[in-house]
């Protein structure tokens, strides 16, 4: 009887140490821009993935265990991320890597990642996988198989359609990552319809006066402005091209943070007239199912939180791409780097922003990039940029809401 006791007691002792560890959390690590020039989308990504991590423990979490984020601030700064990866996965030992937002964070990460063979999935990172092909990257960006050519196709697209037809163009891009993409996909498309470059060029990322760039622009009198520009050099060329009264028939293109609610209202009408992408907006042809919960969940925290209050760009594909997580997860029984990247490779998702199946290079099969107009804003009241109508869809058709107005010029008046 006491052997038995003995017994007992020992297995006892060995199963509590299985029973801690089975109720460890599993760690998702990632750097996000919390300061810096990309900060006001950076918070906004990291409350959606704050919620998707709220969202799981309600239900029980993973593998039956709870989620835990762990993160630190990138500060919009491509020389942090390197040391930020190495210490996510050499001191914290995180289970799973995402990258935080925006291609200038992801690409950097990348080559950490192939050198320690892990999954990756990145947030709005255009193209980074174009030159490592590495096959445990996904990208969580409908810019397609294509997306150097697919981001900027829309915007010419819609131009090369005017009346009259356009014949040159200038190209301004910061110099930096996601702008060398998109410009040189630009250029590529600037030949495909046999457009003249009369200005191509680009600027330093800390540059603050953006006048010298709009009247060189203005001496070329290009028919056509493509700008591949991140938050702070947007502002700088809308309020730079405004005053000096730049004339063009399109204008934009490439913009990043003219789609957020707070830069929205600081330039107000200045936005008349420009073209510009975008991924998702709240039109009856974009409502996923799930996706309407989230932006309820998402916007009664966001205005708790001060971040960006109507959450329609990052937000929901930042929530996706924790579901494509989940989801291979869930499929694998797993959190084994290669059984992940395999499942993700042969499957399809269901999302906040629709379903998603990974093609070439872990970009999206299909693209599906918005090019949109922005018209009739008065004044920047925060009413106004709730309505979609302040944002039109002017392509692909099958989302259209709305019909180009030209020019740019005479629009923005």
């Amino acid at each position: 009887m006491r052997r038995r006791l003995c017994a007992l007691l020992m297995v006892a002792c060995l199963a509590v140490p299985v029973a801690a560890r089975a109720a460890e959390p599993i760690t998702i690590g990632f750097g996000m821009a919390l300061t810096g020039g990309l900060a006001a989308i950076g918070k906004s990504g990291l409350l959606a993935m704050q919620i998707w991590q709220d969202d799981v423990n309600a239900k029980g979490g993973l593998l039956g265990r709870p989620v835990k984020l762990v993160y630190y601030d990138d500060q919009s700064n491509p020389a942090t991320v390197p040391a930020l990866y190495t210490k996510l996965i050499d001191v914290d030992k995180v289970d799973i890597t995402v990258s935080g937002y925006a291609t200038n964070m992801v690409a950097p990460a990348m080559p950490i990642m192939i050198q320690r063979n892990r999954l990756f999935l990145g947030l709005f990172g255009l193209a980074v996988n174009s030159e490592f092909h590495y096959p445990k990257y996904f990208s969580m960006l409908p810019s397609g198989p294509d997306p150097k050519h697919a981001f900027s196709e829309p915007f010419f697209d819609v131009a090369m359609k005017g009346d009259p037809k356009p014949t040159t163009l200038a190209i301004a891009a910061a110099d930096a990552e996601f702008p060398k993409n998109a410009s040189e996909g630009a250029r590529d498309l600037a030949k495909k319809y046999g457009l003249k470059i009369v200005y191509d060029r680009t600027y330093p990322p800390q540059t603050t006066d953006f006048t010298p760039i709009a009247r060189a622009i203005q001496a070329a009198a290009p028919d056509i402005v493509f700008v591949a520009s991140y938050p702070p050099d947007s502002v700088g060329m809308v309020r730079a091209s405004n005053e000096i009264g730049l004339k063009a028939r399109y204008f934009g293109g490439g913009m990043v943070g003219l789609q957020i609610l707070s830069l929205k209202q600081q330039l107000g009408p200045l936005l008349n007239g420009i073209l510009d992408y975008d991924w998702w907006l709240p039109t009856d042809k974009l409502q996923f199912p799930g996706i309407t919960d989230f932006l309820k969940t998402y916007q009664s925290r966001a205005s708790k939180e001060g971040v960006d209050a109507l959450g329609w760009y990052v937000p929901p594909f930042a929530y996706a791409n924790m579901q494509v997580l989940q989801q291979a997860i869930e499929g694998t029984q797993s959190l084994d780097q290669d059984k992940l990247a395999d499942y993700i490779r042969s499957n399809e998702f269901k999302s906040v922003v629709g379903d998603i199946r990974y093609g070439q290079d872990g970009e999206w099969a299909k693209p599906r990039v918005l090019e949109v107009q922005f018209q009739g804003i008065t004044g920047t009241g925060f009413d106004q940029f709730k309505d979609p109508k302040t944002e039109q869809i002017i392509s692909p058709p099958e989302y259209k809401t709305g019909d180009v107005q030209a020019p740019y010029s005479d629009v923005k008046r």
